[in-house]
């Protein structure tokens, strides 16, 4: 219960209406945050008598506080006015909320009636729901009738066969309305009422109310309508599909205006698997290939993305012969967000060729997308390499894009150069030794230099991965004795590097390397002039300790060397250095207990 508000106050009602008058926007939006503790405070009875009502009757100008009161209402507000069976008194506020001019206040209001009648019994909707949703759609301002359409789904599965008679009549005058801003509601919120039809009435009645829909002079109507056939569709025969719904299909997919083709583009999938794999070879892939060469950029990004999902549903040839010859125009084409797209999912299509066609079809992409001048490319392309090299294998793999990758190693985007790092360990995972060691060792190492942190950071990530890939003996050559190099650099971000790398890449080392090569320059290292290179020596000899406690020859060692160096710590002047110090002292102690 929030301060303010108590069991005991004589009129909570009185302070909230004070409050609700206030000139304060904030005062107000307070008030009604507080409204469950309110009604709490008056108990079950005197919330429904009086807080309701005065809710209702109370209209504030301010959106901001309708919004707030809109959702209040939709929390689990029956609990307050004594539960279930008295749900249906909070329709009353709601419905004047359904009709103000805000669009957010609305949609909110809907959504908590919504919720309201996952709780109400069939008599309670048929007695309050019902004629609050007639009056709605009904309603003289489109404000209120455009509210409306969301709130049929809700309850159309819950009511007598002769109350859905009239609600879907209803919902049909709601998709004809003359007002646009109506219509687009209906459109929107036609799918999930489709759902709750029953099949006969999928096509008597859902079919005309969507076709209406999808022949409006309104493209932001139109556009709409797509999701309405999907859930048509997934509920009809493949043969009913082709009778009804094919010719709709057609005009969404060449519709006059890019924005109802773009949304048949980003939900092309979606409908393939919904019309059945006969119309999918007779029909959508002629569509699909238009889509990808549509005039607007946004239509074929958008189409791009669909590309593996379609593909998984035609035969192999019918990849190649006309899916292909549009990715390659694709991998050329003039905006950079298409390229990009295609980046992200083109290996996607990968499992679906097997290894011959990919090499022969789709590896020259690849190489052409990662000198793309777009960094996105580049970064997408990279990112999906693990499927490709899934397909190809990495002999192949590792000839054709090892040059590229040395070269996007340097490259200027950050992003691209951490995207590398991270595939790293996967290509030496099956380059293996010697020719990792030989192709990209120094470039491992380089990284640890890098001007942007991240990269510093991830670099240090990238070794301790390679030590778990290649082993403690390959490091202790290869890596332990570059990183403690840097140590003694002149310029205190290398030496922090080497602090950072020993504190990631410790624990997957030997304690005998530990002790061999990395104690003793660290604890040089604990004497650092920079008080951020001794605090973090302090958080890397934590990691140190704790790793090593629990073994009696791990315990001793922690004893000689690493305890000795923190508790010399704990007097250091700076702040910072004492408290890591004094913390890695108290995790070894827990951890050796």
């Amino acid at each position: 219960m929030e301060p303010g508000y108590a069991v005991e106050d004589i009129a909570p009602i009185a302070i909230l209406m004070d409050e609700l008058r206030s000139e304060d926007v904030q005062l107000r939006l307070n008030a009604i945050h507080s409204i469950p503790t309110i009604a709490l405070a008056l108990g079950p009875d005197r919330a429904r008598d009086e807080l309701i009502p005065f809710l209702q009757d109370s209209v504030d100008d301010e959106d901001e506080v309708l919004l707030a009161l809109a959702e209040e209402l939709g929390r689990n507000f029956e609990e307050y006015i004594g539960g279930k069976e008295h749900a249906h008194i909070l329709l009353g506020p709601l419905e004047n909320l359904s009709a103000v001019e805000e669009t957010l206040v609305r949609d909110k209001a809907a959504e908590s009636i919504t919720k309201i009648a996952a709780v109400l019994s069939q008599a309670q909707i048929e007695e309050y729901y019902i004629p609050l949703v007639k009056r709605l759609s009904q309603g003289e301002w489109f404000t209120s009738r455009t509210s409306s359409a969301a709130l049929y789904a809700a309850v159309y599965s819950k009511v007598s066969t002769a109350i859905q008679d009239e609600l879907r009549k209803a919902f049909h005058a709601l998709a004809s309305d003359d007002t646009p801003m109506v219509r687009r509601a209906a459109a929107k919120a036609l799918g999930p009422l489709l759902g709750s039809f029953a099949q006969h009435h999928l096509l008597t009645d859902g079919l005309p109310i969507y076709r209406r829909l999808q022949g409006d002079d309104q493209d932001s109507v139109r556009l709409l309508t797509i999701e309405d056939l999907i859930a048509i569709a997934k509920r009809i025969t493949p043969a009913e599909v082709k009778e009804h719904l094919l010719k709709q299909i057609k005009a969404s997919v060449g519709d006059k205006s890019w924005r109802v083709r773009y949304m048949a583009a980003t939900h092309f999938n979606e409908l393939a698997l919904a019309v059945g794999k006969d119309i999918v070879r007779e029909e959508l892939v002629g569509l699909f290939v238009n889509l990808l060469k549509d005039n607007e950029a946004e239509v074929r990004t958008a189409a791009s993305s669909q590309i593996p999902g379609f593909s998984s549903q035609l035969e192999k040839e019918v990849i190649l012969a006309r899916i292909i010859p549009c990715v390659r125009d694709l991998s050329q084409d003039a905006s950079q967000h298409v390229r990009a797209a295609l980046a992200k999912e083109i290996s996607g299509v990968t499992p679906l060729l097997g290894k011959e066609a990919t090499i022969e079809n789709l590896l020259p992409l690849f190489l052409h997308l990662l000198k793309d001048d777009f960094p996105e490319v580049r970064l997408n392309i990279i990112s999906k390499l693990e499927t490709v090299n899934n397909v190809i294998g990495i002999e192949l793999l590792a000839d054709s894009l090892l040059p590229a990758i040395m070269e996007l190693a340097e490259d200027k985007s950050w992003r691209v150069r951490q995207a590398i790092i991270e595939y790293i360990p996967l290509l030496a995972n099956q380059l293996g030794k010697p020719m990792f060691d030989e192709q990209l060792g120094n470039l491992c190492m380089s990284w640890l230099g890098d001007t942007v942190y991240s990269i510093r950071e991830s670099a240090t990530v990238n070794l301790k991965n390679l030590t778990d890939v290649f082993g403690v003996d390959w490091a202790k050559t290869a890596i332990v004795p570059k990183i403690m190099g840097m140590g003694s650099h002149t310029n205190y971000l290398f030496r922090m590097t080497t602090v950072q790398a020993i504190t990631t890449i410790s624990p997957s080392l030997s304690l005998e390397i530990i002790r061999s090569d990395i104690i003793g320059p660290l604890l040089e290292l604990s004497k650092d002039p920079i008080p951020n290179i001794r605090f973090n020596v302090g958080k890397a000899l934590e990691v140190i300790a704790t790793s090593n406690v629990k073994t009696p020859e791990g315990l001793k060692f922690v004893q000689e060397w690493v305890a000795p160096a923190l508790e010399r710590q704990k007097t250091d002047p700076d702040a910072d250095v004492r408290f890591y110090a004094t913390r890695a002292l108290q995790k070894a102690a827990a951890a050796s207990s």
